[in-house]
């Protein structure tokens, strides 16, 4: 649905990490694709016959209908989308910050990195995060599936690539304990 659109976008979640890996790591729920917010309108656009829902507020389970027209500002960064009423949930859109040519995490201004740095392509040409990126996300709130990305990628990263994610972690969660693995895994 996105091939032809005019604008950047990635696919996120476990995915991006399965396309960085290069093979399926686990079942998944949903679709995470992650776009600039600055381009919320063209995203609109090219989902225009899709019933889609932001959270609001984020974080507490609650979606209403993303109006027409309405453009959503932070903290909305959450859109849920469906082809129909009916169907399920297939697609969850992540409304991500930029300044220029840097997107800049919606967690932090301080976390950022040049857009050109932001994604990978895949062999077949699907734009997805970076690995560090997506990990970065993940580290908020670990869970046993973040854990299983985790491991699959860190043999992946190169050194500027652990030293980035180990530092930008190091903004949110101090103490996480990926950011020691992250540096030892240099040292192998």
């Amino acid at each position: 649905m996105f091939a032809k659109a005019a604008f950047p976008w990635w696919i996120a979640g476990g995915y991006a990490i399965e396309l960085a890996v290069g093979r399926e790591l686990r079942p998944h729920g949903d679709l995470d694709v992650l776009v600039l917010r600055r381009d919320q309108v063209l995203v609109r656009d090219v989902l225009s016959d899709w019933d889609m829902h932001v959270a609001d507020p984020p974080g507490v389970g609650r979606l209403r209908p993303w109006r027409s027209g309405e453009a959503l500002e932070q903290p909305l960064h959450d859109i849920w989308c469906r082809r129909t009423p009916e169907a399920p949930w297939s697609v969850q859109l992540m409304l991500d910050e930029a300044e220029g040519a840097h997107w800049v995490s919606r967690r932090t201004r301080r976390v950022r990195l040049p857009l050109e740095r932001m994604g990978r392509t895949s062999p077949t040409g699907i734009p997805y995060l970076a690995p560090e990126v997506q990990l970065f996300y993940k580290a908020k709130a670990t869970r046993d599936k973040d854990e299983t990305d985790f491991e699959a990628v860190l043999p992946l990263l190169d050194e500027p690539q652990r030293v980035w994610l180990a530092d930008s972690i190091a903004v949110i969660a101090p103490d996480h304990p990926w950011r020691r693995r992250l540096m030892s895994a240099g040292r192998t």
